[in-house]
């Protein structure tokens, strides 16, 4: 018992380093947001000029609607192909090709950002002067390569969650004559549709954040808040980027928060309707058992 408690104490601190090694550069983060000082690091005193500066900022504005633009873009298209890619992985196991087709959904996941950056570049320019499209980079550009990124993760999670659900109910579902679609949207997608909601949120992070791949398919008026950022910082620390910073990890952990408590209510519905079907069979049974007795006792 000895030995336990002190092992459980040592978990318990190295939690916690870990927690502070993760959220104290965050938390001074957001409390430099508000020093009125210009030095980042010197404390002037409480104030909130520079979030007023950072609203009238247009650039700042401007790279943060595109940004936002080209992820939620991005998440939407990857989540189409890549749950249709996970259900081709999870249920046709075995077909010409699926060997080839595994490694290049996974393929971008494990590719440097460099080469998958580079190797975009120059596919849009031979299609550029080959077919005269896409005329020049930006959002549509952008939009492919992010896509291209995200729908691999989306692609994995729905794939695992899938492999963990029971086939049975979609055989039941195909013995009394439904049809593989209808069994795909009203079966197979609201069992993997927390796996979905977290593919689009992972998405959503990704494109947001990515930097290097946007670096080499943007082009002129197509900047991107990660670059804006990036090269506002290879100038010099700027106190809005803080500002800009706060505001993100508010919004981001407020549609974390709401998604988890969502999913967790969700699945507690589930599992609650699971337990009154299975007390309705047990129900069920004892009743069948209770007719069989009166009916034995009746003759």
């Amino acid at each position: 018992m000895y030995n336990d408690g002190r092992l459980s104490w040592f978990l318990k601190g190295v939690l916690a380093l870990g927690y502070l090694f993760l959220y104290v550069p965050i938390l001074s983060l957001i409390v430099y947001s508000f020093n009125a000082s210009k030095l980042v690091t010197v404390w002037g005193g409480f104030s909130t000029r520079w979030y007023g500066s950072l609203f009238q900022n247009d650039q700042i504005i401007s790279a943060v609607l595109l940004s936002v633009k080209i992820a939620l873009a991005s998440a939407c298209a990857a989540v189409v192909l890549g749950t249709v890619a996970g259900f081709v992985l999870a249920r046709f196991k075995r077909f010409r090709g699926s060997t080839l087709f595994a490694g290049m959904m996974t393929a971008p996941m494990v590719m440097p950002e460099v080469i998958t950056g580079l190797s975009m570049l120059l596919l849009f320019i031979s299609m550029q002067q080959f077919f005269g499209a896409p005329s020049e980079r930006g959002f549509f550009t952008i939009w492919i390569g992010h896509t291209t990124l995200c729908m691999a993760y989306v692609a994995v999670v729905v794939r695992s969650r899938l492999m963990e659900i029971d086939q049975s109910l979609e055989d039941a579902a195909m013995d009394l004559g439904a049809r593989p679609v209808k069994i795909f949207f009203k079966i197979t997608l609201p069992l993997v549709s927390q796996a979905i909601a977290s593919g689009f949120l992972l998405s959503v992070t990704l494109s947001l954040d990515d930097l290097v791949t946007t670096a080499f398919l943007s082009g002129p008026g197509s900047t991107t808040l990660p670059q804006v950022i990036f090269s506002k910082v290879r100038l010099g620390l700027n106190p809005e980027i803080n500002a800009l910073a706060t505001i993100t990890v508010l919004v981001v952990g407020t549609i974390v928060i709401v998604a988890n408590y969502l999913m967790m209510n969700a699945q507690r519905k589930r599992d609650k309707a699971i337990a009154a079907a299975m007390r309705g069979d047990d129900a069920d049974q004892q009743n069948g058992v209770g007719n069989a007795k009166a009916a034995v006792s009746l003759a």
